[in-house]
């Protein structure tokens, strides 16, 4: 069988970036330990120019920090909860409350204001169940104006990517 030839894609850059800086961030999305050094070498720029676009990159808040991912498991957060979450009421004052109880709460490691059925979505990591009732029965369901909570625990990851450009 022959393979169709594929069409290259024409990647819109936004403003005030171009094809060497998008390089730049995908490498360093892919790993952000690759020196200057080696980023220059595979842009074929020299360091300066690199070191240079990089600082740009974070003073305009393109990038905005550098992180080392860790194995769950291997530090007693094995056990990851979607939580969806609807409020009593809708105001902008009960939803501020609930969005600063909900930064307070270590076990929350992100939290997104959805549309449709539920107001927001959490996605939580705990050790083991017993860790996950302590944190529902004891913080999550005393923040003020919960409504309803819906845990959908996760079985296995099948894709997981903490990259946007790749």
């Amino acid at each position: 069988m022959q393979q169709l030839p594929q069409k290259e894609q024409k990647i819109r850059l936004p403003d005030g970036l171009d094809k060497t800086d998008w390089e730049i961030l995908q490498l360093l999305e892919s790993n952000a330990r690759l020196t200057i050094k080696e980023i220059a070498d595979k842009v074929h720029l020299s360091t300066s120019p690199v070191h240079d676009r990089i600082k740009k990159l974070e003073q305009l808040g393109v990038i905005e920090q550098y992180v080392t991912l860790l194995n769950a498991a291997k530090v007693n957060k094995g056990l990851w909860v979607i939580c969806y979450v609807s409020l009593k009421q809708h105001n902008k004052s009960a939803g501020l409350k609930f969005i600063k109880a909900i930064q307070a709460m270590e076990e929350v490691k992100e939290c997104y204001n959805i549309s449709g059925e539920f107001d927001f979505m959490l996605k939580v990591a705990v050790k083991d169940m017993e860790a996950y009732y302590d944190f529902h029965v004891n913080k999550l369901s005393e923040a003020d104006n919960i409504g309803h909570v819906q845990s959908v625990f996760v079985m296995g990851i099948v894709k997981q990517t903490h990259t946007l450009l790749s």
